[in-house]
C-alpha cells in the first residue's frame, strides 16, 4: 500500500471531519489513530502538528508517541517510528535494509542517483554552504546540470550568495535530504567513509558503477577547507 498525503482542512487546520471542540478518545483508539496518521503521511509529523490536527493535549500525544516508538523498537517489528527532521516518520529498520533492497530490486528498477550527483551531494552535505564553482573545482568538471538535478529532487536548495567577487550562489542540503537519509539533523551525518554506502542504500546506486568513492572526494574537500582561502580582490 502506497503512502498517501493527508491534507488538512484549510479553515480549521484539522484532519477532514475533525471538529474544533476537544475530542474524548480512549487511549487505545488514540494510539491507533496516531499510528495510522504517521503511516499514511509522506512528511514527518511533529507532536504539535498531530496534537492540533486531532484536537488532543500535546502532553498526551507525546506520551502516545513515546509508547509507539518503544513498541516499534521491539525486534519483532520490521518497522520503526523515529524522529526525523523535527517530526515523526515510520520507516523500515536499518538491519533489514539489505533484505528489503534485494526484494524491491526484484520488483522494479531502483531509483538511481548518478555517481556525479552523489559526489556533488556529498560535497554540499559536508561543506555547506558551498558554491557551484567550489564544487566544480574539487570535482574537476562542470556540474550545473548535476546541481539542477539535486534541486529538482529537493535534496539541496539555495542559501544566499557568498560575499566575494561575482557573488556566486551558495547551496545547502534540505529537509528532504534529512528525510531521504533518515537523519534527525546534520549532526547525525555519517562519517565520510559511510556516506557513499548510505547514499546507495537510499537512492539505489550500484557499487560497481563507482570509479572514485564519494568519501574520497569529500575527504579531499574537507582537507582543502582546512587551508586558508586566498583573498579575493576586485
Amino acid at each position: 500500500m502506497e503512502p498517501t498525503e493527508v491534507q488538512l482542512d484549510p479553515e480549521t487546520e484539522l484532519l477532514p471531519g475533525v471538529m474544533t471542540q476537544d475530542i474524548e478518545l480512549p487511549d487505545a483508539q488514540l494510539r491507533a489513530v496516531v499510528e495510522a496518521v504517521i503511516y499514511v503521511t509522506d512528511e514527518p509529523l511533529s507532536a504539535d502538528q498531530i496534537a492540533t490536527a486531532l484536537q488532543q493535549p500535546a502532553a498526551r500525544i507525546g506520551q502516545v508517541l513515546a509508547e509507539l516508538t518503544a513498541e516499534y523498537n521491539k525486534p519483532e517489528h520490521g518497522l520503526t517510528i523515529r524522529e526525523v527532521a523535527g517530526g515523526y516518520k515510520m520507516s523500515t529498520k536499518p538491519e533489514h535494509h539489505e533484505a528489503i533492497r534485494a526484494f524491491v530490486k526484484n520488483l522494479k528498477p531502483p531509483l538511481k542517483l548518478s555517481l556525479a550527483a552523489l559526489e556533488t551531494l556529498a560535497l554540499i552535505a559536508y561543506k555547506q554552504p558551498i558554491t557551484a564553482p567550489e564544487v566544480m573545482e574539487v570535482r574537476g568538471v562542470q556540474g550545473a546540470g548535476v546541481i539542477k538535478t539535486l534541486i529538482d529532487r529537493k535534496l539541496i536548495a539555495t542559501a544566499g550568495r557568498k560575499t566575494v567577487l561575482g557573488k556566486p550562489i551558495l547551496y545547502k542540503t534540505t529537509k528532504e535530504f534529512l528525510v531521504q537519509f533518515g537523519l534527525k539533523d546534520l549532526s547525525e551525518l555519517p562519517t565520510l567513509k559511510e556516506f557513499e554506502e548510505l547514499g546507495r542504500l537510499s537512492m539505489g546506486e550500484d557499487s560497481e558503477t563507482s570509479e572514485q568513492p564519494v568519501a574520497e572526494v569529500a575527504v579531499e574537500q574537507a582537507e582543502q577547507a582546512e587551508q586558508p582561502e586566498p583573498s579575493v580582490t576586485e
